[in-house]
């Protein structure tokens, strides 16, 4: 049993910084796919980045390149979302996901992914 564990949102003005982390338990691999998605509300759920944690090849949303980093730290089975520069739109639920397979062109579309956790709140303030 996959079980995905979010942490790290809150509520920051604008041009803040959050770091959202993901600790995976259970079934966890070496190469497969991890991604964050969100979803705000009243809009559909949003790939916004994704890391395949067997060679770190990154994936982003054209809303987040240059402001958002993801990571993997394998040692510690913890995926990371550094976010900087946060913006009002950046405000969502945010969750974490994985994949049974390695990333794909398809990463941002939620069917990629088999397990995904209970979801952190970012909220960005003007």
């Amino acid at each position: 049993q996959v079980q995905l564990v979010e942490s790290g949102g809150g509520s920051v003005q604008v041009g803040g910084s959050l770091r959202l982390s993901c600790a995976a338990s259970g079934y966890t691999s070496s190469s497969n796919c991890m991604a964050w998605f969100r979803q705000a509300p009243g809009k559909e759920h949003e790939g916004v980045a994704s890391v395949y944690t067997g060679g770190g090849s990154t994936y982003y949303a054209d809303s987040v390149k240059g402001r958002f980093t993801i990571f993997y730290d394998n040692a510690k089975n913890t995926l990371y979302l550094q976010m900087n520069s946060l913006k009002p739109d950046d405000t969502a639920m945010y969750y974490c996901m994985s994949g049974a397979r390695p990333c794909s062109g398809s990463w941002a579309s939620i069917t990629e992914y088999d397990w995904w956790g209970q979801g952190t709140q970012v909220t960005v303030s003007s």
